[in-house]
């Protein structure tokens, strides 16, 4: 049988005008913004999330210097990550909450007045009062959650689609570029001043800069505006904090991915905060280095690794985002698979980088390098992974569930376990620059067979990636603009007979017009509902 309402075009619903046919619809004027607009708001959250991330890792480019100061051994000093980490993730979830029912830019210039104050009180910390650095590196994390809790979920009501992954794959270049910067200016600071402390002074000029340019150029736009799924334009009702760790609880796309992140964020934080100190100790091993004793430490460790990391954070990042693209037009499961491929590759990369070491210190470089260009190559990728699987009313929440579990499973203890392990064996060995070296080697292995771990996180995720983004795609009754349910209201139904009836409905459904991209989805949404209505 065939129905008479008419077929809604690029430009909106077809409108009836006969007897029996659909009525014309109402439809709401979306949000927008000039496309110059909104590319500069994404190069100021660009730029800050790069200070963001350079604070993450100061610390460890002067880490020999630091523990020289405050005398502090190796698993005290990892603590000293866990606290940052720690405080961050018991922050995220409240700043979720917050960015989901508040002003997002308001909560995003608190965040960034908190951790730039904190960061500059910790470098007038006497030695003897250790435990006060501890805490201003936790206060340092509270504010940094509010940064990478909301600061995703307004680029992605700036920009749709294609465009969309590619400011995510630059905003997220930022996260191993960032960290590399962290470790070259802490270097370089240390090199131009004799003094670590001087690190901790500068990043507040740079913070402040930031935090004028946030409070100038970038807006706050309506939640779901790039999906035109506004919803306190429409009038929906809002969830509760509740409902939404529950919806997201099972979305399943969501919960492996989140596992995946996991796996990467236990890697990445135990290396990000040893490796510099592993490949000095490496360095004294080969007798290239004479041992640090007093300050300050001359490690250019910190600065070839920092730049390395730079450098295959732009490629990986890249990379990672191009293949994901070019990947989906064949395969509509590229994002996860991708994420997948490249951690299950990372893993002996890393393992060889770490065994080879000792023997090879050039080699262990280069295999260093690659396994830091495969980790590089999700950091896109993944964000897009949760945008597109979770409705957008709880995307915050999402941000924040996922920074909170990533973190309290895998970088808030890592550094500390590491370190905790290095210092267990170095107790039970002799006392020697190569059994130093040799603790801290060991302590590391673990971290090659975590990060194929997340691999298989990821492959589990692509068995669910479709399923759940087409439920992310469905407006929630009041939710969305363009077709509102008396468009399906009052449908004439021409039997095979010749013989024509009229079939009324009295539902609540509202379809939602999506871009021409997603042509397809809306076309099989429409057959959807008129088979219910109309039938």
């Amino acid at each position: 049988m065939s129905t008479e309402c008419g077929e809604p075009g690029p430009g909106g619903p077809s409108r009836g005008s006969g007897p029996g046919q659909c009525p014309p619809p109402t439809a709401s004027t979306p949000w927008s913004l000039p496309r110059w607009r909104a590319c500069v708001a994404a190069a100021v959250l660009c730029y800050i999330n790069l200070l963001n991330y350079m604070n993450w890792f100061i610390v460890a480019g002067v880490l020999l210097d630091v523990q020289n100061f405050f005398h502090i051994s190796d698993s005290n000093a990892g603590l000293l990550q866990t606290v940052f980490i720690c405080c961050l993730l018991l922050s995220a979830p409240v700043f979720g909450y917050l960015g989901d029912r508040h002003s997002r830019k308001a909560t995003l210039s608190f965040g960034i007045l908190l951790w730039s104050g904190a960061g500059l009180s910790g470098s007038f910390i006497s030695p003897q009062h250790s435990w006060l650095f501890f805490l201003s590196r936790g206060v340092v994390g509270m504010g940094s959650a509010s940064y990478s809790t909301i600061a995703p979920t307004v680029l992605g009501d700036l920009f749709v689609r294609d465009q969309r992954t590619r400011v995510l794959a630059i905003f997220y270049i930022f996260i191993p570029v960032g960290s590399g910067l962290g470790y070259v200016l802490g270097s370089a600071v240390l090199q131009l001043t004799g003094d670590w402390r001087w690190t901790f002074r500068v990043m507040p000029c740079l913070e402040v800069t930031g935090l004028i340019l946030l409070l100038t150029l970038v807006p706050d736009p309506p939640r779901g505006a790039a999906d035109k799924q506004e919803e306190a334009a429409m009038g929906a009702g809002r969830s509760s904090w509740c409902e939404d760790v529950r919806y997201l609880g099972t979305n399943w796309s969501f919960v492996w991915s989140t596992l995946g992140v996991t796996a990467m964020a236990f890697v990445t934080g135990a290396l990000s905060f040893w490796v510099p100190k592993f490949l000095f100790e490496a360095r004294v091993v080969h007798g290239l280095q004479l041992p640090c004793i007093t300050d300050p430490c001359s490690n250019q460790d910190s600065l070839i690794f920092g730049i390395l990391t730079v450098v295959t954070g732009i490629i990986g990042v890249v990379l990672g985002a191009e293949a994901s693209r070019r990947f989906k037009r064949v395969n509509p499961r590229a994002e996860p698979l991708v994420c997948a491929c490249s951690l299950l590759a990372a893993a002996p990369c890393l393992y060889l980088a770490l065994l080879l070491a000792r023997t090879t210190f050039t080699v262990s470089y280069v295999f260093l390098a690659l396994g830091e260009l495969l980790l590089s190559c999700n950091w896109a990728v993944v964000a897009e992974i949760l945008l597109s699987v979770v409705l957008p009313r709880c995307r915050g929440t999402a941000e924040a569930l996922q920074i909170t579990a990533g973190h309290i499973l895998g970088d808030a203890g890592s550094p500390y376990l590491t370190g905790l392990v290095s210092s267990a064996l170095r107790a039970r060995r002799p006392d020697s620059y190569l059994q130093r070296f040799l603790s801290l080697q060991h302590s590391f292995l673990c971290c090659a067979f975590v990060i194929a771990l997340g691999g298989g996180c990821f492959l589990l995720t692509a068995l669910h990636l479709e399923r759940d983004q087409t439920q992310a795609r469905r407006p929630s009754p009041g939710v969305g603009t363009g077709l509102p349910v008396q468009a399906l209201m009052g449908c004439v139904i021409q039997s095979r007979d010749g013989t024509s009836k009229r079939r009324e409905s009295t539902g609540t459904r509202v379809l939602e017009r999506r871009d021409v991209g997603e042509r397809n989805a809306w076309e099989q949404l429409v057959a959807f509902e008129r088979s219910s209505l109309c039938r």
